[in-house]
């Protein structure tokens, strides 16, 4: 009981919370718009029905196959190491730290399942501008990119707000 009130693993709730809200907009996706398709929301942003077999910005989703397995043992890997991580820092005197490692590790493990399940990431963001287009992207993407975000900033503050 301890490794969940004294660690990082407090914010357990967190991570399950952001795994399910991921899968469950997956799954709302797949099942309610067919593949390629799209729902205009605002003039910049759509949510659209897409597969990447490769990373960010869909680096390597035409290599073959093999980057299936070696996103996922990535992922796994990443994902330990957070965990591990969590288990080692206290959450009352580093709460950024804990809440960047927890998103960081809920969007980890949410492309996770979709790579070793289906051998793609489904993803269903889309926003543009005219003819300008970011790549589609996830609920999970996006609370990597939070975390990232939340990690850089907490690597620049002071040593001794750690004290306080």
């Amino acid at each position: 009981m301890r490794l969940f009130k004294e660690t990082g693993w407090r914010w357990w709730w967190l991570i399950v919370l952001f795994i399910v809200v991921d899968q469950a907009s997956k799954q709302w996706i797949v099942h309610n718009l067919p593949y390629g398709g799209s729902i205009p929301l605002l003039p910049v942003f759509e949510l659209a029905h897409v597969y990447n077999t490769g990373a960010a910005f869909s680096i390597l989703s035409d290599a073959g196959g093999w980057q299936r397995w070696f996103f996922a043992g990535l992922a796994l890997a990443i994902s330990l190491v957070l965990m591990v991580w969590l288990s080692r820092i206290g959450p009352a005197q580093q709460p950024r730290l804990c809440l960047a490692l927890s998103l960081v590790l809920a969007g980890a493990i949410g492309n996770l399942i979709d790579r070793v399940l289906f051998g793609y990431v489904i993803d269903m963001l889309h926003v543009f501008y005219q003819s300008w287009s970011y790549p589609v992207f996830n609920v999970a993407d996006s609370v990597i990119c939070i975390g990232a975000v939340l990690l850089i900033w907490d690597s620049f503050k002071p040593e001794y707000e750690d004290k306080k």
